[in-house]
């Protein structure tokens, strides 16, 4: 059963990215921002990545926020790119840790071959620059628009997506693809929920129905690029449905961020949706 939304002034922000993905921002840092803003409760859902825990667990108890396990996985349905968010996953569970190693070793193969056709189209990129950049982290597009600020080849992040890094341009490479199905089975057999993130940006609404006789559990309700109409739709879709809502900044940097980290602004009462449903589980 889906609680009212408002909650007194207890928010949290459950979509933030760190440097272990295509963040800037440490874990320490992102914290600190987190209880400058008063949040109660966050989530680290980097991209195909789950390093920040269990550092982030304890730095937050140190802050008085309690920090869900979380992660952010790609998969495709129809050509169509879809993110999956995963909260409450167990970080030791040796499914989930094996095919987060697959996904980061295909990210790293995907970013050469991404760097070589830039190279054909005259842009003379050195892959090294892009490997320092991302360092640890699991290597994504926005680590290569990093690289080609560094060496002076754009003169703007937009710049290096809008010419080179897009979907449409000849240097674009796809990503490792896997189904929503499999994605739903990998978060749920790791004691996880399966939540569908940011649909009013991925477009994804056709498909929810089928996502959900699929094994999804959530869709994020509140998002930086949502529309207030598209938020109210997507309550609706979770209230049919009996769905977790969730939300938050999807927070990467300051630079390339919409939003910042505590907005939108996303109440408690998201994490006890979600609580409702680690109960069902």
């Amino acid at each position: 059963m889906l609680r009212t939304v408002i909650t007194g002034k207890k928010y949290v922000d459950l979509h933030i990215h760190t440097k272990l993905s295509d963040g800037t921002y440490s874990v320490e840092e992102i914290i600190n921002a987190a209880s400058a803003k008063k949040l109660r409760i966050i989530s680290i859902t980097d991209h195909d990545c789950i390093n920040a825990y269990p550092s982030a667990q304890n730095f937050g108890s140190e802050c008085g926020i309690e920090v869900i396990p979380g992660v952010e996985l790609s998969c495709e349905l129809n050509g169509v790119d879809i993110h999956v968010l995963g909260y409450y996953v167990a970080i030791d569970n040796v499914p989930l840790i094996h095919k987060l190693k697959e996904l980061k070793e295909a990210r790293l193969i995907r970013a050469e071959k991404i760097v070589k056709n830039l190279n054909s189209m005259g842009i003379d990129l050195r892959f090294e620059t892009v490997l320092n950049i991302a360092g640890e982290a699991a290597i994504g597009r926005p680590h290569i628009a990093s690289a080609l600020l560094k060496e002076e080849l754009v003169y703007s992040f937009r710049e290096a997506f809008d010419k080179y890094l897009g979907y449409e341009s000849k240097a674009y490479v796809k990503k490792l693809t896997i189904s929503p199905q499999e994605v739903f089975q990998l978060i749920r057999q790791a004691g996880g929920i399966p939540v569908l993130a940011h649909p009013g940006v991925t477009r994804v609404d056709a498909y929810i129905s089928q996502f959900i006789k699929d094994g999804l559990m959530g869709i994020e309700v509140f998002h930086s690029e949502h529309s207030p109409e598209q938020v109210r739709t997507y309550l609706g879709y979770c209230k049919k449905y009996s769905l977790a809502f969730t939300g938050g900044s999807d927070f990467h940097n300051d630079n390339q961020n919409k939003s910042e980290i505590g907005h939108p602004k996303v109440p408690f009462t998201a994490v006890e949706s979600m609580r409702e449903k680690l109960a069902e589980l």
